[in-house]
């Protein structure tokens, strides 16, 4: 009996679904190919899935025009606190950070907590954790811009009664969190993500982006997934699990797009997931006016670029 071709080395990313501004589409395409290309050098070197996917994060979180690591958006209080999680699908092993502030690389928290026997821990335990665990820390004004000050003052003015919330900036602002998934030579299959949050979240709010299963998920045998977009129902449905499941018996694309339809049908969310078969295809879906990615494999030697189109529909099944 032949036996199965051997996985051909992939990796995905995206920095955010819902609304990119004009101004900034440039800069995410830039963002988006520099992140895949920082992945990428690290497969074509022999290096392990969850090596380039922490290497794809941190070029994003470093960028300082995403929602992750310098640049994250504020909460009411006017401070940073970001969440971030990773995941190695050869041994299911996870580790997610949230709730924290001055540390510019996110993802390496959660790489931190990932070799520990910890899978999740949250505001100021987590940062003694990442003080005792070497993890690097920063002044805090240095992950801050302008650009975030004034959209929180933005998102302040607006009527907070019932139905009024911080979700509203959720649903209609930038959604620049950022994720990605990477498959290697030997079928390692590696998933994470990092984000800022919501532009005036309460303090301590948590969303979908640390949460394994639901804001990313790995497991070789299946597929790799990460998502973005309103991380409230993102946690509900267990977005990231949910696609991973679906590539058991779907391909990778459709396998995005049963999960997305899903939770727009049933849990009214708004977002999208990338995702990377056992066989190295690739699957992306959202159902936002746009969610920016980029991917490359060993048929693809330059970063393939999407969703950043004003008002670009969502990639839909080719079975549909």
């Amino acid at each position: 009996m032949d036996k199965p071709p051997p996985p051909r080395p992939a990796i995905i990313l995206h920095a955010g679904a819902w609304a990119i501004p004009d101004d900034e589409k440039e800069a995410h395409r830039l963002g988006c190919a520099h992140a895949a290309e920082a992945g990428w050098a690290v497969l074509t070197a022999g290096g392990k899935a969850i090596e380039a996917v922490r290497a794809a994060i941190r070029s994003m979180e470093d960028n300082r025009r995403l929602n992750a690591g310098a640049g994250s958006v504020l909460t009411r209080a006017g401070h940073v606190e970001t969440d971030a999680g990773l995941m190695n699908g050869t041994t299911l092993d996870c580790g997610g950070v949230a709730a924290i502030g001055n540390r510019a690389n996110p993802i390496e928290a959660a790489n931190a907590v990932l070799a520990s026997r910890y899978v999740l821990l949250v505001g100021e335990g987590a940062m003694e954790f990442l003080d005792n665990a070497g993890v690097a820390s920063v002044d805090e004004a240095s992950l801050i811009e302008q650009r975030e000050r004034d959209r929180l003052q933005e998102a302040l003015q607006r009527p907070t009664d019932e139905g009024h919330d911080f979700m509203d900036a959720a649903v209609t602002g930038p959604g620049d969190t950022v994720g990605a998934v990477a498959i290697d030579s030997i079928g390692r299959i590696a998933a994470g993500a990092s984000t800022g949050g919501v532009c005036g979240k309460p303090p301590g709010r948590m969303g979908d982006t640390a949460v394994p299963g639901a804001g990313y998920y790995a497991d070789d045998l299946l597929a790799g997934a990460a998502c973005t977009g309103w991380g409230e129902p993102l946690l509900r449905m267990g977005m990231a699990r949910r696609a991973v499941d679906f590539a058991r018996e779907h391909n990778a694309m459709d396998a995005t797009w049963l999960a997305t339809q899903e939770f727009e049908s049933r849990y009214r969310g708004r977002g999208g997931v990338i995702l990377i078969a056992r066989d190295g295809s690739i699957g992306f879906s959202y159902n936002t006016p746009s969610m920016a990615t980029a991917f490359m494999d060993s048929e693809l030697q330059q970063p393939h670029i999407g969703g950043i189109a004003a008002n670009a529909p969502p990639p839909r099944s080719p079975d549909t």
